[in-house]
């Protein structure tokens, strides 16, 4: 598996102006499907990203039916043992890809791999989620049941992190990883690796959940239901079935207000007010109701970055599959689903996250605990909220990459 060693390039806020620019004309979804599998119209493939026919005999869902055809983005890094038995999976979270380390990866140190995994020796790999839009199937994929040639849409079925995780298990039998030495992921991305332990322990060698739960909170789903109301009510969003409408014509202003409130409560009163404060570039004239603060600004520009890169189908199917997500349903309890988790385990919380409060994860730490299960635990210390454990991912490194040293010696002894 190859290895990519670039800077991860940091990013900076435009002016206002920018903003309205990058408003102008916007692409109808940000999605991607590499092998005719989906639309075109958004971003260009990435070299190095692989595209893999999962189907079989297709797969059930755990709301019923089953999807007919499964295509799985992924990319991986380092080179494997010769039994495989040094991998690591990089599950991502609501919004990211299989893209995890190298240039422009959403989970990249400073030198372009993913935080805390070295590549020679933890190879690794990500995959795009069951229900994305970039490169796996999901609503933006094109349906094969229907005659008319397009898109699911508003057709893609509900899902949940379960089937999400099938669908990774399936690419682990692809790669022929029988047992992943750790599985690792943050917010929905960690949803993902408490379902691989529930589901699969025998193949899961340590777990590292960060800034998650093991159940989606009241908070949290009314959260969700404001951002996708967000994007139902925008009247370009016509059904979910605008994926043939000309550039401007689709859900990019609902999706952008899905956005901002997301990044409302992925950051923190703190840092807000830490680097935006009252600040405006329009303080000669406050008295208008089109009057702005910098931090509008700064939500705008978050939103339309957004629509450029994703798909507003996918944003609610998954927005969704998080709400649903719950480790005891089905399982007699959250008691006796949490007996299921036998890996050693790295728990993870942000000081400042009132989106994932830190009580979630020490309900975890405390569970598992009581059960026996070696359990590492890391507080990132950081000003940032949830969106800590990605701007301050410093502080989760050196813990992480030791955890996953301990562990997999452990297993050699």
């Amino acid at each position: 598996m190859g290895s990519a060693r670039t800077t991860a390039p940091t990013v900076s806020v435009p002016d206002e102006a920018s903003v309205s620019a990058r408003n102008d004309r916007p692409p109808v979804t940000g999605a991607w499907n590499a092998l005719g599998t989906g639309v075109s119209s958004g971003p260009p493939y990435v070299p190095g990203r692989i595209v893999v026919d999962l189907s079989g005999h297709g797969l059930p869902l755990d709301g019923g039916g089953r999807l007919p055809e499964v295509k799985v983005a992924y990319e991986t890094w380092g080179r494997l043992d010769d039994d495989g038995a040094n991998a690591v999976l990089v599950c991502h979270a609501l919004t990211g890809d299989s893209h995890a380390g190298g240039e422009g990866g959403w989970w990249s140190a400073d030198d372009g791999q993913a935080i805390a995994i070295d590549p020679d020796s933890y190879p690794g790999g990500g995959a795009n989620v069951l229900g994305g839009c970039q490169g796996t199937t999901g609503p933006s994929s094109y349906d094969p049941t229907a005659d008319t040639g397009t898109p699911y849409g508003p057709d893609f079925p509900a899902i949940s992190i379960r089937d999400m995780v099938r669908v990774q298990r399936r690419l682990a039998d692809h790669l022929g990883i029988d047992r992943w030495a750790g599985v690792v992921g943050g917010s929905m991305g960690g949803m993902q690796v408490l379902e691989w332990a529930a589901m699969y322990p025998e193949r899961v060698g340590s777990i590292a959940v960060i800034a998650s739960t093991a159940a989606a909170s009241a908070q949290q789903i009314a959260w969700s239901m404001t951002g996708r109301r967000a994007i139902e009510l925008d009247p370009a969003f016509h059904g979910g079935r605008y994926y043939d409408r000309p550039p401007g014509d689709g859900p990019h202003r609902g999706l952008g207000v899905a956005r901002a409130v997301a990044m409302i409560h992925y950051r923190s009163d703190i840092e807000f007010e830490r680097r935006f404060g009252r600040s405006s570039n329009e303080d000669e004239h406050p008295f208008r109701l089109d009057h702005r603060y910098d931090v509008e600004t700064y939500l705008d520009y978050h939103g339309a970055k957004l629509a450029a890169r994703f798909d507003a189908n996918t944003y609610l199917v998954l927005n969704k599959a998080m709400d649903l997500h719950d480790l005891g349903r089905g399982r007699g309890g959250m008691a006796r689903a949490l007996d299921r988790l036998g890996a050693p385990a790295l728990v993870a919380s942000v000081t400042t996250d009132f989106l994932y409060p830190p009580r979630q994860q020490v309900f975890l730490r405390e569970e598992l605990r009581a059960r026996g299960r070696p359990v590492t635990w890391v507080e990132i210390d950081s000003p940032n909220g949830h969106d800590g454990f990605l701007t301050d991912g410093d502080q989760l490194e050196g813990p992480l990459g030791r955890f996953l040293v301990d562990v997999h010696e452990g297993l050699d002894r």
